[in-house]
């Protein structure tokens, strides 16, 4: 991957997620100087920003380079007329003009955009995507975050507020979507992360005695990561979960297919470490749904960048606020 500018100094990108915070210190060549991590779910408003400010000042001290800028990735629907986050399915950030008050208890140049912009960006720059002009980015978490890149160009809709792919309904009668989400059956509580642990729990326990419903025995916590390195091990349940959530996937992308007719769809976030046991179920599912010529010519494929791939791309905006 080749760098993304000369330019001297490094800066800090942060992904915010409905459940945990991750920021970098990225340098010119994309390599990245050092890493913080945070909890941040559960948090009251001002508790969260003080963690946000918190860990951002740590990644900053932490290196000898210079710090120009910081860019952030969060999980909120945006007025670009603006500049307030409006909407959250996850986090407390209704009404907070964002980068105006970062800039100011950072002392640093702040820019934010949607975490799904952030990820798409970074993966149709130096990533799985790189060399296509139209791309479809969805990141697979706690929720579903989600990027669309059409011409070559980042698109965010009219005032900002567009791409929120996970809160695409592929259920009418689905399950009540997460947070203050007012839907039922999005994409989001189909296929995240936290319906990998509820198709899990639903499976274990009617057939407990496999190795994940002994480890759940034992008192361990049934957790999306746990799940896939159990079903990377074999658990019957575990795949099962993860080749259902995967189908689920899989009727998203059709309806993704069929509207944009991108030339790759990127599937990231911390459900990805799956790897295929959840892109082929997902493609088998877009490809007996999806209409021709488009559902022959996409590819889905994992992000290069994996679950980093948001705190890259907030890096990559902190460089270039235009992006």
């Amino acid at each position: 991957m080749s760098a993304p500018s000369t330019q001297t100094g490094c800066v800090i990108g942060v992904d915010l997620g409905g459940t945990k915070l991750l920021a970098g210190v990225v340098g010119p060549d994309l390599a990245v100087r050092h890493r913080v991590r945070r909890r941040a779910f559960g948090l009251d408003q001002a508790t969260l920003m003080t963690t946000i400010v918190d860990a951002v000042d740590e990644a900053r001290g932490a290196v000898a380079e210079d710090v120009v800028a910081v860019g952030f990735g969060i999980p909120v629907t945006l007025d670009r007329r603006t500049g307030a986050a409006v909407y959250s399915t996850h986090l407390p950030l209704a009404g907070v003009p964002f980068a105006a008050v970062m800039s100011e208890r950072l002392g640093l140049p702040a820019v934010v955009d949607n975490d799904g912009n952030c990820a798409v960006l970074a993966e149709t720059r130096f990533g799985a995507a790189a060399g296509a002009s139209d791309v479809v980015m969805l990141t697979l978490g706690t929720g579903i975050g989600g990027g669309l890149v059409m011409g070559g160009k980042l698109q965010r809709g009219w005032i900002g507020a567009g791409g929120e792919l996970g809160h695409m309904v592929i259920d009418m009668d689905g399950p009540p979507c997460q947070g203050k989400c007012p839907n039922r059956g999005c994409l989001e509580v189909m296929a995240s992360g936290s319906a990998l642990v509820r198709e899990a729990s639903l499976r274990v326990a009617r057939r407990p005695d496999t190795a994940l419903g002994r480890a759940l025995e034992d008192g361990h916590e049934l957790t999306g990561p746990f799940v896939t390195e159990l079903a990377h091990d074999g658990d019957p349940v575990a795949r099962d979960a993860i080749a259902t959530v995967g189908r689920a996937l899989g009727v998203g992308l059709s309806s993704l297919v069929n509207v944009l007719n991108p030339e790759v769809i990127v599937i990231g976030g911390g459900v990805i470490g799956a790897g295929e046991l959840l892109l082929e179920p997902a493609r088998a599912e877009m490809h007996a749904r999806a209409l021709l010529p488009a559902r022959d010519a996409v590819r889905i494929v994992a992000a290069a960048f994996g679950d980093e791939a948001g705190m890259i791309g907030a890096a990559l905006l902190a460089r270039e606020p235009s992006a």
